[in-house]
């Protein structure tokens, strides 16, 4: 976290808060420790919370099918077909789309299209219905894609106190407030509470355990007790009659959906970068990236001995920021049109496209594309000799 407080020159009281932070456990600009590999289970596991992890990878490879719940429209049939670079969690080049329009001045999710995610595939004929995959309706203004991304690692993010985020946010808007974000507030379906979003591109989610709910209907149409309701095909619930499984939620007892949360709680994070204090790194900060890819983030005391006070390294902030002409025009949980949560950084190499919708094929563009409260940032990098821009990318290349 020491990252990028120490480019600005704002007197003694920054430093001082951030001190307080440091000591409260919340931050820690501690020194790296040993990292799995990319798809490896957290170092210090036990017995159990190891056969926990291997059982919901087991679940999170296998492919569903109509008996099962899957469906009547979904995207695919397994969680691994998304999230497969670099091993069982990783990311992929898949992107979905999600639609919406302005109505009134204000963001319209075309509820009553089954807005705003697309889903793709459907489970075809059954009985006098004949389930295909959803299309965009003609009357969306607005189309937007996202790409899949990894999950190596989050259960160190879930493992930290939304007090952490608020506290960050409150840093960044006295040492950079242009560029300061803000956290994501959303319902935490969970706990019945409101609670820091984290996950998703939006950080519409607060929790791993909501985020494997969402994911299981919204990706693969499958109902839990947290999500208990199905989709309705193209907005047309009266399909649902002929759903093959009506016993909804189909994952009674949200059985699969905990082997899912297991899996990615105890999923490693991506081991670190060769150099992580060479030029690059350094060039990184003076640039003001650091501002929002924080590099270094800690948990909270945890029972789980693996997520105890763990210092870790996704060089992002979880925060939302106005990204301008790159922001996806739609609006989902606490985030506006223009925001976006600030992409982790950490498994960079694994990546072959990068931006939310992964429409840059390098890290120059992805860099020259940042809008918003990312352009200074961007300007910072075109000012940077030849030499330098090389340094700096060599370092979040090898993150």
């Amino acid at each position: 976290m020491m990252t990028f407080w120490k480019r600005a020159s704002f007197g003694p009281k920054p430093f001082l808060l951030l001190a307080g932070l440091i000591g409260a456990g919340l931050l820690s600009p501690a020194a790296r420790s040993v990292r799995p590999e990319f798809g490896d289970p957290l170092p210090g596991l036990d017995q159990a919370q190891r056969a926990l992890f291997a059982e919901g990878k087991e679940e999170f490879e296998g492919e569903e099918d109509a008996s099962d719940g899957l469906g009547p429209t979904f995207n695919d049939v397994s969680c691994r077909s998304c999230h497969s670079i670099g091993g069982t969690g990783g990311g992929s080049e898949r992107v979905v789309t999600r639609y919406g329009r302005i109505t009134n001045g204000r963001f319209d999710p075309m509820s009553e299209w089954g807005g705003t995610l697309i889903h793709e595939k459907g489970i075809g004929v059954q009985g006098s219905c004949d389930f295909k995959g959803e299309t965009v309706p003609e009357t969306a203004t607005i189309v937007a894609h996202r790409r899949t991304t990894p999950l190596f690692g989050l259960g160190l993010v879930d493992a930290v106190p939304d007090e952490a985020f608020r506290q960050i946010a409150a840093l960044e808007a006295l040492l950079a407030p242009r560029q300061a974000g803000r956290v994501s507030v959303v319902d935490n379906l969970v706990t019945g509470r409101k609670s820091v979003g984290k996950f998703g591109w939006k950080a519409q989610v607060p929790s791993l355990k909501q985020f494997a709910a969402d994911a299981y209907l919204n990706e693969m149409g499958i109902t839990s007790p947290i999500f208990p309701d199905e989709h309705c095909p193209q907005g047309d619930c009266g399909l649902l009659v002929c759903d093959p499984r009506k016993d909804d939620p189909e994952d009674a007892g949200g059985v699969d959906t905990q082997k899912f949360t297991d899996f990615m709680t105890f999923l490693g994070a991506p081991p670190p970068g060769p150099f992580a204090n060479g030029p690059g790194a350094h060039l990184f900060e003076a640039a003001g990236c650091a501002t929002c890819h924080t590099a270094s983030l800690r948990t909270a005391p945890n029972r789980v001995a693996a997520l105890d006070r763990k210092t870790f390294f996704p060089y992002s902030d979880f925060l939302l920021h106005d990204m301008g002409k790159l922001g996806d025009g739609i609006e989902q949980g606490d985030a506006r049109q223009r925001e976006l949560k600030t992409a982790p950084r950490w498994g960079n190499r694994l990546l072959t496209t990068f931006l939310h919708d992964g429409s840059a094929s390098t890290l120059t563009d992805a860099i020259r594309a940042h809008d918003g409260q990312g352009r200074e940032s961007r300007e910072a990098f075109d000012r940077l000799r030849p030499n330098q821009k090389e340094q700096l990318l060599a370092f979040v290349k090898s993150l």
